[in-house]
């Protein structure tokens, strides 16, 4: 029998049985998040003296980097620099696939994506619930307090997806880069702000993973990835995704690849990760997903093993991404890349 966890949100006896739930059903024991009262970034550091730093540590994670050859280590790290001045480390917990990309989003974004202006993307929740039952038994992390006790998971992941809605347009009617940035500082601060908007991003990619089963069942065509995601024998459905992966996702485990490419299509948004133990090959970049990059915005992430990712931070106009256009909308490929930046 399965030790509760020792902290539990306010709902008590509510969390307790979805916990109680998961850890049955799933994966045995979790360890819910722990979060500081600090920012989730860390300021600002140099790549170069950054990899210097970490090369020579003597940290446990010093150890394991030290299994990359330093050519390799040191070749992602220049090639990263010519392009960023800094890197900022994010939050190591389960959450950082999520936390990062959300950040860069938030730091660059100049108009919101089609899906985010619909009026009904708070019903999100409501809907999957009543058309597959799959929302009813959401794990939250401590920290998000569900309403006292008064509300259930549907209406707290639909305050959420309305917080996700409200912090985006705000991001995008910032008059400057300046306070973008002041306002995602404000965001990243660890309490259920962050965790609520990054539980809405899960929830964002339940609804596109739902999406993309029912096409595949009815013969459609999807992504290539959706074919990865439902091979899994732990994942073969939108039930078994939730409960064997989604529902992890900050608490015992981070975003696996395939649920990067998931990722990018929930956010409509191509995300580019530079794998610096992967320099000396084809996948030294990688793009989440790869068939969108020239008609989605792109932000930049970094990862070291694929499991912790951290943000590269620049010139102010070199993390500039192109706007959000309709596919309908859209000019022919020639116009459109001689007025888009390049993403590489």
């Amino acid at each position: 029998m399965h030790t509760a966890p020792r902290r539990l949100s306010t709902g008590g006896y509510i969390a307790f049985l979805q916990v109680g739930h998961l850890c049955k059903i799933c994966f045995g024991s979790v360890k819910l998040p722990k979060v500081e009262d600090r920012c989730s970034l860390e300021p600002m550091l140099d790549i170069l003296s950054y990899s210097e730093s970490e090369w020579k540590g003597n940290t446990t994670k010093s150890t394991l980097i030290r299994k990359i050859p330093l050519p390799v280590w040191s070749q992602g790290y220049t090639k990263l620099s010519q392009r960023f001045e800094s890197l900022r480390r994010v939050r190591g917990d389960n959450y950082c696939a999520l936390r990062a990309t959300l950040f860069q989003v938030l730091s660059t974004s100049t108009q919101p994506p089609v899906w985010l202006q619909v009026e009904h993307i708070s019903t999100w929740a409501e809907e999957l619930e009543a058309r597959e039952g799959l929302i009813g038994q959401w794990m939250f992390p401590s920290e998000c307090r569900q309403g006292g006790g008064s509300e259930d998971a549907v209406q707290q992941l639909k305050r959420y997806m309305e917080l996700l809605q409200n912090r985006w347009q705000a991001a995008v009617g910032c008059s400057s880069m300046e306070e973008r940035q002041r306002l995602c500082e404000s965001v990243f601060q660890g309490g259920e702000e962050e965790l609520g908007l990054l539980e809405a991003l899960k929830l964002l990619m339940l609804v596109r993973a739902s999406e993309f089963h029912t096409t595949m069942q009815e013969g459609g065509d999807v992504p290539v990835f959706c074919w990865l995601l439902y091979a899994r024998d732990s994942s073969d459905c939108p039930r078994t995704f939730l409960f064997n992966h989604l529902s992890r996702v900050g608490f015992s485990g981070g975003l696996e690849q395939v649920e990067m490419f998931l990722l990018g299509y929930a956010l409509q948004c191509t995300i580019q990760v530079y794998r610096l133990y992967m320099a000396d090959t084809e996948e030294f970049v990688t793009y989440y997903p790869d068939d969108h990059k020239e008609d989605w915005p792109c932000v930049c992430l970094v990862t070291e093993d694929d499991r912790h990712y951290n943000v590269p931070v620049g010139q102010h106009n070199e993390l500039q991404v192109p706007e959000y256009v309709p596919p309908d909308c859209l000019e022919s490929k020639s116009q459109k890349t001689s007025r888009q930046a390049d993403c590489h």
